[in-house]
């Protein structure tokens, strides 16, 4: 697995772990708003960060997509 693919399931496990949800729902809400392409896309500056802002910079993306 690449290191990117690390940092996605890194940051699936981060995001599950904060929101008390389960693998399958944050799998769900990753495909339904395209937060792996995120991830992926900014990978080089995302991976420099730590856990809390991961999480919230996720989730402010998800908010952005749903509105």
């Amino acid at each position: 697995m690449s290191e990117e693919g690390k940092f996605l399931v890194f940051c699936m496990e981060c995001y599950r772990a904060e929101k008390d949800l389960t693998g399958r729902e944050v799998s769900e809400l990753f495909a339904k708003y395209g937060v792996s392409d995120y991830v992926m896309q900014y990978f080089d500056s995302l991976h420099t960060t730590g856990v809390k802002y991961i999480v919230a910079d996720i989730a402010d993306f998800i908010r952005s997509r749903a509105a």
